[in-house]
């Protein structure tokens, strides 16, 4: 009882300090989280917490293999993606890898790697009418979005894709769209502001066909090694896109709690 007690007069006193009324000043409104877990004699869990958590477990690659987004966590993750959060993430990431690259002497052989779907190109649109992940993968559809040729680029990837091509480091696009979507994809990618690229691979479903996205990224990445590019960076929404062998020099993971790729 005197612990609990003694906890509640440092709340109350935190509170008093940076509470409402003081932040307010600032412009800022701070919302007092509890730190207890679980709620009610049953111990049921508290929705906004426990579906924080399961995205932290799916972006430190904790949780892998899952099918679809929690059924709970549906209105969690959507509001994350289309609130101020998930581009604070993404601004995160993209803005410590300009910082990296402009630690480096540049040369006309540097290359860049990066992901397309839910990289450089946002699927928001496709998966807000399902679900944002909870709903079972369906190809057809998803294969009807692609070859709308409409997705819009991701903000903070554009800035970085944009500035990297300004260092002159050479952009390697490389994605899980096959062949087939090969010319969409590229139309989709100069219609939303990226205007130019080294290279922009797609997978030949004949040679990768029934294989992990790891093993075709890795196979694809020896490949422009082996034309004598030096991969300094790459960036991806999938732990598959980054894993793996010739990753390049460093690695960024961008957030995406939505699906999981092996």
């Amino acid at each position: 009882m005197k612990v609990f007690v003694l906890f509640v007069a440092v709340a109350v006193a935190a509170w008093q300090c940076h509470g409402a009324d003081g932040d307010r000043d600032h412009g800022v409104d701070f919302q007092i989280f509890p730190l207890r877990m679980k709620s009610g004699l049953g111990g049921h869990y508290i929705p906004e917490i426990s579906c924080q958590s399961w995205r932290l477990g799916v972006e430190a690659h904790n949780i892998i293999g899952f099918s679809s987004v929690p059924a709970d966590c549906v209105g969690y993750i959507g509001n994350y993606l289309i609130g101020e959060q998930y581009r604070s993430d993404s601004k995160t990431v993209c803005r410590e890898a300009y910082f990296y690259v402009k630690t480096l002497n540049i040369t006309d052989r540097d290359a860049w790697v990066f992901d397309i779907d839910e990289t450089t190109l946002s699927d928001l649109p496709y998966f807000a009418d399902h679900g944002f992940g909870a709903e079972p993968f369906n190809s057809t559809a998803y294969n009807a979005w692609v070859y709308l040729g409409v997705a819009p680029a991701l903000p903070e990837s554009l800035k970085l894709y944009r500035k990297l091509v300004t260092l002159g480091i050479k952009i390697i696009f490389l994605t899980g769209r096959t062949q087939a979507q090969h010319e969409v994809t590229a139309a989709n990618l100069k219609q939303a502001g990226y205007y130019k690229w080294e290279k922009l691979i797609t997978k030949d479903t004949t040679i990768y066909n029934g294989k992990t996205a790891l093993t075709y990224k890795s196979t694809e990445r020896k490949k422009v090694e082996e034309e004598g590019y030096k991969i300094i960076g790459n960036i991806g929404d999938q732990w598959s896109d980054i894993l793996g062998t010739n990753t390049g020099a460093r690695t960024f993971k961008l957030p995406d709690p939505m699906y999981y790729l092996s």
